[in-house]
Parts: C-alpha cells; structure tokens; sequence
C-alpha cells in the first residue's frame, strides 16, 4: 500500500519512511503543509502520516482543504500538543485517528494498518479469501497453512488486491499504489509480478478480467 508522511522533522520522516517501507509500504514524503497537501491531493495514497505543526501551512488547513477537495484518504495525525482540545479540533476537521508524540513505531505502523484495513472494509489484520491468508503484521502470505515466500513488490500487489477483494483492479492502479513518486510507474510490470504470484498460489486465484485488469475473490 502506498502512504504519505508529512512532518517537518527531518530525522523523524526519516524514520517513519524508513518504517513503512520496512512493513511493505511504497513512500512519500513531503516537510512542509503547502507541498504535503498537493502531494495528497494529486496523487493516491491509501493513508496519510500528517503532522499538525507544519510550516508552510498547519497540518489542521492540510487537512480540511483535503476534505473540502472530497480527498477521502484516511489520516493519521501526529501532534506533539497535550491540549485534548486539538485533538478534537483534528477529529472533526476529517482525521481518522490521532498519535501524540513521543511514540513507539511500533504504534504508529499498527494504527496506519488499522486505517487501511478498515478503509476496505476490513476489521483483522488477517485478510483472508479462499485458502489464502495474508498477515499486514508480519507481511506474511500463506496459503491453507504453509507460508508461501515473496518478494516485497510481489506482497505488495497481492495486499493491494485482497485489501480490495471482489473488485477489479486496473494495472495503472496497481502501479499507483505500488510505487512511491519518483519510481518508475511502469505498469507493464504489474503483468510480471502477475505471472509470478500465480506460480505460487492456488490455480485461478487471481483472476484477469480481461481488458480491465485482475481481481481476486468473487466468484468465477
């Protein structure tokens, strides 16, 4: 899945990047309000790491000018105030969850899972469809008990396309969630990691519909 980081702190959008993209995430980032919010308004993320003390433009204007814009991406906020009043400031401006620093990572990647999984309808961090099991904790795949070995662009566009099961997905979204910004967006690939997964999941799990794109789940 592919995530926005929008902090002013140099070391600390390092490290949240750095921890995303260790849990299988492709990342943006942006350090200022005005850059964070034409990031996240023209591209599509399926969450948002967003400070509140932005330079530039504060992370609450980020927010709603999203909001107003109809950007429904969820967002995580990051506020370094105690005041419980901001906090609800940023609960009715769109936020969809809130992170006061100082904090764990480890808190952080879980409720940025959280996000994304209820984004899709989805309340367990296992995702499971047929005999397939995916763990967005461990981004470890299985299928009816014995774990199938991936590489990260592989586990990506399976998690793109099981957190979005019974639908068909295009190959320009999957290029779009599968990469950051400044990646080749060649989606041309998305047929070879296609290929791949198929040699290693159950037959016709991941089917094509053709013309459109592929789908998982749903029937024949």
């Amino acid at each position: 899945m592919r995530v926005l980081v929008v902090e002013d702190d140099a070391a600390l959008r390092t490290q949240i990047a750095d921890a995303l993209r260790a849990g299988g995430h492709a990342v943006d980032s942006a350090a200022s309000g005005v850059d964070g919010e034409h990031l996240g308004r023209v591209e599509p993320f399926d969450a948002v790491v967003l400070d509140l003390g932005l330079p530039g433009r504060d992370g609450l204007a980020v927010l709603r000018a999203w909001r107003a814009a109809g950007v429904a991406t969820p967002v995580l906020l990051l506020t370094a105030r105690s005041s419980w009043q901001e906090k609800v400031l940023g609960i009715d401006a769109g936020a969809d969850d809130y992170l006061a620093k100082p904090f764990q990572m480890e808190e952080l990647l879980a409720r940025s899972r959280a996000l994304i999984r209820r984004s899709g309808g989805h309340a367990q961090a296992e995702l499971r469809c047929g005999p397939v099991q995916l763990d967005t904790r461990s981004c470890q795949v299985s299928v009816a008990g014995s774990v199938v070995n991936l590489t990260g662009h592989e586990y990506r566009v399976l998690a793109f396309l099981m957190h979005h099961a019974e639908r068909v997905v295009s190959r320009t979204e999957l290029a779009e969630h599968l990469y950051a910004q400044d990646a080749d967006r060649d989606s041309n690939t998305i047929d070879v990691f296609i290929a791949r997964l198929r040699r290693k999941l159950p037959e016709n799990f991941i089917v094509t519909a053709r013309g459109l794109g592929f789908r998982v789940g749903g029937g024949p």
